[in-house]
């Protein structure tokens, strides 16, 4: 397995409000996204903490982490973690007030990916099939989709496409989604913030990862896309190719 992890301001933001973890461990195969909001660097804030505070828990757990139940009970209790930092936080510091963020990770244990994920970041698999959208986002499009209202066409442009409805650190009480996946030698996985999502479409993204052999060359391509495309946001993404 061979692992990259790339983050750019993008083109109009002011600051990085994303943040990203790749393990450069074999026994600590852990990857993850956070894409912050909240004004006066709040969302770096939050982002910062939840990525920090998983790759803590994960830490002082990987020894423990014999069983399936293992994976599942250390990424509950990372986000929750998370969550109440993140919580706190803001309600101990006005200007930090209504912070939060996403968080989209992976960790691998044995032959499977165990996806915890909450917000609009996303995680794609690729094989020889095509590209698939494994996590579902916690958005506004996303619900008006789900009920018949706009197309996922219409969802690019949509002017609230931007509007989450969880993420981290809004609430004290949280719903995460997890599962996991089976993976197998030639394959990828890609973790990105919406940045990416949002401005480069799911073929291109195959494209790049299928016909650039450099893991590194293909995370900057897609940033590359991403900012040709408009740029309209921080973005930030991990590719591992198994």
């Amino acid at each position: 397995m061979i692992a990259c992890g790339l983050t750019d301001i993008g083109l109009l933001r002011e600051n990085n409000q994303d943040s990203l973890f790749v393990s450069n461990m074999e026994d600590f195969p852990l990857f993850i996204v956070a894409d912050g909001m909240g004004g006066h660097k709040a969302g770096e804030i939050a982002s910062s903490i939840a990525v920090e505070t998983i790759k803590d828990i994960f830490l002082q757990n990987r020894e423990r982490i014999r069983h399936e139940k293992d994976v599942i009970k250390t990424i509950e209790e990372s986000f929750k973690e998370a969550n109440k930092r993140i919580y706190f936080q803001a309600l101990n510091e006005p200007k930090y007030s209504g912070m939060g963020t996403t968080l989209t990770m992976a960790y691998l244990f044995k032959d499977e990916i165990y996806i915890g994920h909450i917000g609009d970041s996303r995680a794609y698999y690729i094989d020889n099939k095509g590209i698939r959208q494994i996590t579902e986002d916690d958005s506004l499009v996303n619900e008006l989709i789900k009920n018949g209202s706009i197309t996922k066409e219409e969802a690019l442009e949509h002017p609230q496409r931007n509007v989450i409805t969880k993420a981290l650190g809004t609430s004290i009480d949280i719903e995460l989604d997890i599962q996991s996946y089976k993976y197998k030698k030639g394959d990828s996985l890609i973790i990105c913030s919406d940045g990416l999502s949002n401005m480069v479409k799911e073929d291109a993204i195959i494209d790049v990862v299928k016909s650039v052999d450099d893991i590194n060359q293909a995370c900057e391509q897609l940033v590359g896309l991403a900012k040709e495309n408009g740029g309209l946001d921080n973005i930030t993404l991990i590719v591992i190719k198994f």
